[in-house]
């Protein structure tokens, strides 16, 4: 069991930045692969980014790629989110998660939202422009 408690939200302006931390709870947190996805109103839940378990492999969505970076500190049961240049696109409820997907699994794993087994509660996101 894994318990994952999201914090950093908040509003900022466009091309401002932010820094999302996600805590995870279980002595398990390092055999996990974690994931960032997001929800807008009116929309589905999307992909964001992803991390291996180890750290070595990282996976981001098209619309982030270049100014969102995902880092994760097994050590310290953590997995952060730094967003910048954000966008007022970017508006959304972020949700960390976890997955037990192996080190060497393809993209097609980490992007999916149906392969994570835990989910925080969120964090609000608000860019205006």
């Amino acid at each position: 069991q894994v318990q994952l408690v999201e914090s950093g939200g908040g509003l900022v302006q466009a091309g401002g930045s932010l820094r999302l931390s996600c805590a995870a709870s279980g002595r398990t947190f390092s055999s996990y692969a974690m994931g960032w996805f997001r929800q807008a109103p009116g929309k589905e839940r999307e992909f964001v980014a992803a991390i291996s378990w180890s750290g070595d492999n990282t996976y981001y969505a098209d619309s982030v790629k270049g100014r969102f970076t995902i880092s994760r500190d097994n050590a310290k049961n953590t997995v952060a989110l730094q967003m910048n240049s954000l966008k007022p696109e970017d508006t959304a409820v972020y949700y960390c998660a976890a997955a037990s997907i192996s080190g060497d699994s393809g993209r097609y794993y980490y992007v999916n939202l149906k392969w994570y087994d835990y989910w925080g509660q969120g964090t609000q996101v608000t860019v205006s422009s």
